[in-house]
């Protein structure tokens, strides 16, 4: 399933001050990658996947609208998926972008 397009732009907006950004279609959407790290993606039905900390994924799995990434029925421990819920609430959004901004930073950059 396609990514929606809006819901990218919206993630890119968020990104704009943002240095070594590239994006990349994966997974069926399109990934923004930081410093060559996945950070955040558009998925289908206006879903977003964020990699963040193991701990802080278990936390956020708690939240409404936010559950664990299960990727070909493999749970994905360091990710967060929210299925529309982050693409109706700009807050939930720019949070998810952010927690996944800040994940990507803490790595060594990919050459």
């Amino acid at each position: 399933m396609a990514y929606d397009e809006g819901l990218a732009q919206r993630i890119r907006d968020l990104l704009a001050g943002e240095t070594g950004v590239v994006e990349k279609r994966m997974f069926g959407g399109l990934a923004f990658l930081v410093g060559g790290h996945m950070a955040v993606a558009a998925t289908g039905d206006e879903g977003v996947m964020v990699h963040v900390d193991e701990g802080l994924a278990a936390e956020l799995a708690q939240r409404e609208g936010l559950e664990p990434m299960v990727m070909r029925g493999r749970p994905m421990r360091e990710w967060v998926h929210s299925e529309g819920a982050a693409a109706d609430d700009e807050d939930l959004l720019a949070e998810l972008v952010r927690l996944g901004v800040e994940r990507a930073r803490a790595q060594p950059p990919k050459t």
